[in-house]
């Protein structure tokens, strides 16, 4: 078992928003879903895109040649069905699955979580009312949003099942008021260096965006792709900027989307 411990680390130097940019033919978008694109919402189910996210999304995948991907915990299936009748490319569950296309196959990239170790991990609902278990396939997430008091008998919890996990090798990865389960072998910075080396996605710059401890390894490698990275919320030493919140982020990418130029 192996339990991240990295923490969005605040900084007092100021951090400004990426620059608009008018030409998107070298450029690819990484964008994270919940806290970055989207409000939080008080359970995963709950979530709702803003009117024009859409066809903002669809417009810059156009300008990018398809080089837009959403990069989440959440399923590939969870994200078309929140964003539908749009597909994009997709990197889903901390990235166990990927999608290099918007029309192509969902490759796994590691085994789920063994179903004994869900079913104890599913337990530690009976805490109280207010703490949820959503079942990602390949993770297991529990969600204390509607019941923050719980936080610290939740975590205690995971570790305690988790130390015990008949050699199944799992990290507990803590985010905003969820803790989530997943295979210690994968994480979202791994799946991006595997999907910017595919069509559409090689050979250019890519941008993420992300808001929380789950995208910190994402952060950490888009230097080595030539990338740049920004923060949502919390300011994050190894980013190049910072947006206030998803609200910022989306009329960035309504202004970008509106302005800019395609191969």
């Amino acid at each position: 078992m192996r339990i991240s411990n990295r923490a969005i680390e605040a900084m007092d130097i100021a951090a400004p928003p990426p620059p608009p940019l008018s030409d998107l033919s070298e450029r690819a978008l990484l964008l994270d879903i919940d806290g970055t694109i989207l409000d939080i919402a008080p359970s995963p189910r709950q979530v709702w895109v803003p009117t024009g996210l859409r066809r903002t999304l669809t417009r810059l995948a156009d300008l990018t040649a398809g080089a837009v991907a959403l990069v989440s915990g959440r399923s590939v299936n969870e994200i078309d069905l929140i964003f539908s009748p749009l597909q994009l490319a997709a990197i889903g569950v901390h990235g166990a699955q990927m999608r290099a296309r918007s029309d192509g196959e969902v490759q796994s990239r590691a085994a789920p979580l063994s179903k004994a170790l869900k079913r104890r991990l599913s337990a530690i609902a009976e805490l109280g009312p207010g703490v949820l278990v959503e079942d990602k396939g390949y993770a297991l997430a529990l969600h204390y949003r509607l019941a923050p008091d719980k936080e610290a008998e939740v975590l205690a919890a995971i570790r305690r099942i988790c130390s015990d996990a008949a050699g199944e090798a799992v990290e507990i990865l803590p985010g905003k008021l969820v803790v989530d389960v997943k295979p210690a072998a994968i994480n979202k910075g791994g799946a991006v260096c595997d999907l910017m080396r595919c069509a559409p996605f090689a050979g250019r710059r890519p941008i993420f965006i992300g808001d929380d401890t789950t995208d910190l390894p994402v952060f950490g490698v888009m230097p080595k792709l030539g990338g740049q990275a920004y923060s949502v919320g919390s300011i994050v030493a190894e980013v190049d900027g910072h947006f206030d919140g998803p609200q910022a982020v989306r009329a960035w990418l309504a202004q970008i989307a509106a302005q800019g130029e395609g191969r």
